[in-house]
């Protein structure tokens, strides 16, 4: 598998200018797709733009100066993906990565208090020895419960990098959601309705725009309002 990523071949999402040069940061696997995250190198040098080369961007990381979900990154090619807080304590910086109305990653800046907390969605639980269950999340972690709580597709806002469940986002009528792929990407609407099929098929969200899409493409980020900063709509 190659090391290097050509400009022309990656993601859409991704803020990139792609006639300049040939080849640009590919990020390593983690837990986040390749669609909804940008490497560390990526988002210092070309979306923060606190510095000017690889070689800086791997200086800053190598002095675990850059933070995400309150842990330092040790490697310029990790995945840093939607929803994460990003923090650069030296230099009073924190940002939350999200989508813009166009479907592009970009760093919102927020404040410091903001950065201490995350949005991640619930993609499934598991029933562990001991009658605990573990609730799995959309960036990789998992969080035991003592009972059964939350259901597929809700939203829980968490402390990073303790993980202390602070507030839970349902995926129910009114919700605020962000849409998080598709031809809508970026766009951020209300639930009307959510549909739970009866047989093999997708689980359907509708808006009150008269839209619709499948539930994976959902991504709960309120409760009748956004709970995070948004990027400002485009012209």
């Amino acid at each position: 598998m190659s090391d290097h990523l050509k400009r022309l071949n990656a993601p859409r999402s991704w803020p990139i200018k792609r006639k300049v040069s040939i080849w640009t940061t590919k990020q390593r696997p983690g837990s986040h797709s390749v669609e909804n995250s940008i490497p560390a190198a990526f988002l210092l040098r070309d979306m923060i733009k606190i510095c000017d080369t690889a070689r800086e961007a791997k200086r800053i990381v190598a002095n675990r100066d850059l933070l995400v979900d309150g842990k330092p990154v040790r490697d310029v090619k990790a995945p840093v993906g939607l929803m994460d807080a990003v923090a650069i304590p030296k230099m009073d910086l924190y940002f939350r990565i999200v989508l813009t109305d166009k479907g592009k990653l970009v760093a919102v800046p927020i404040s410091k208090d903001e950065a201490g907390w995350k949005l991640c969605r619930v993609e499934g639980k598991t029933k562990i020895t001991g009658g605990k269950i573990q609730v799995n999340l959309n960036d990789g972690r998992n969080i035991l419960l003592e009972k059964n709580a939350y259901k597929s597709g809700d939203v829980l806002k968490i402390a990073v990098p303790s993980q202390e469940i602070l507030e839970v986002f349902a995926l129910d009528k009114d919700a605020e959601v962000l849409i998080t792929s598709g031809q809508h990407a970026g766009k951020t609407v209300t639930v009307s309705e959510y549909i739970i099929t009866e047989d093999a098929s997708a689980n359907i969200v509708r808006f009150t725009d008269g839209t619709e899409t499948v539930k994976r493409n959902v991504f709960v980020i309120g409760a009748g309002s956004s709970a995070i900063k948004l990027p400002e709509a485009s012209e």
